[in-house]
């Protein structure tokens, strides 16, 4: 289904930081948007204001008509809610276009000049980072961010311009579905242990990423990461490394923090 030309967006769980950007998204982009979500929150109540239909109810007759086209809809789902959710069974037996929400992100990224940002840990910050230099250097970019940023007034800001900067979480795999041209991996440690087996399973997941970056994309990389080699070994793009040794392409000496906690380095 083209995104592009769907008239509706339905989304079960619409409440989360993530799902919330994407409803964003397609209200901005004109869609009917509606949705559920187990119980209200600032947040719901907030894209309520924006225009979104969200009940909180588990109930397949609250699902607005105009969702209940399945020519004309995209059905958007995250991994937190289960299969067995009778709004999702509805869809799923009447033929609708079923996606998790990484599986859309991977479209919005495949049209766009994705910069995807993935790591156990610091994606958010990371994000909002880049997301404060695209900004400042006019570059107008779309931004999904996994947290209330002050400078874009929320989670989501849609650009007019090709560059897409968006958090790339490993959970369930979702980041496989992305189609980066620069992708960052901040660092690679134990977690989400309900999904995955072990370190060495999450470490080959990570693998799989960096080798969706094509020939002239760009992989940036923590050289702190053991074993870094296993994960850019048989990259055809460039890959660009930092750390704390001053032979890497980027590295940070001197590094102090104030009272308050706030970083300076060289």
């Amino acid at each position: 289904m083209n995104i592009e030309t769907i008239k509706s967006v339905y989304f079960v769980g619409a409440g989360g930081i993530g799902m919330s950007a994407l409803v964003r998204y397609f209200l901005f982009k004109g869609k009917i948007v509606a949705g559920y979500d187990r119980t209200p929150t600032p947040l719901t109540e907030t894209l309520i204001a924006e225009g979104a239909q969200i009940h909180y109810e588990e109930n397949v007759d609250l699902i607005p008509e105009a969702c209940k086209d399945k020519e004309s809809t995209l059905v958007i789902y995250t991994p937190a809610v289960p299969q067995e959710h009778e709004e999702i069974v509805y869809f799923r037996n009447n033929g609708f276009e079923i996606q998790k929400r990484a599986q859309v992100l991977g479209t919005i990224t495949h049209s766009s000049k994705g910069l995807c940002v993935a790591g156990t840990h610091g994606k958010t910050t990371t994000t909002s980072m880049l997301s404060h230099i695209l900004l400042a250097g006019e570059l107008d970019p779309t931004i999904s961010v996994g947290g209330i940023l002050k400078a874009i007034g929320g989670n989501i800001r849609v650009g007019d311009s090709e560059y897409f900067v968006t958090e790339a979480c490993e959970y369930t795999n979702s980041f496989l579905h992305f189609f980066p041209k620069i992708g960052v991996i901040l660092n690679i440690d134990e977690d989400h242990l309900d999904f995955f087996k072990d370190l060495a399973d999450i470490r080959n997941s990570f693998h799989r990423f960096a080798k969706l970056l094509p020939k002239d994309g760009t992989l940036v990389i923590n050289d702190n990461i053991p074993d870094l080699e296993e994960i850019t070994a048989d990259l055809d793009c460039r890959v660009i490394r930092y750390g704390n040794d001053s032979s890497l392409d980027y590295s940070a000496t001197n590094i102090l923090h104030d009272k308050k906690g706030e970083a300076s380095f060289d």
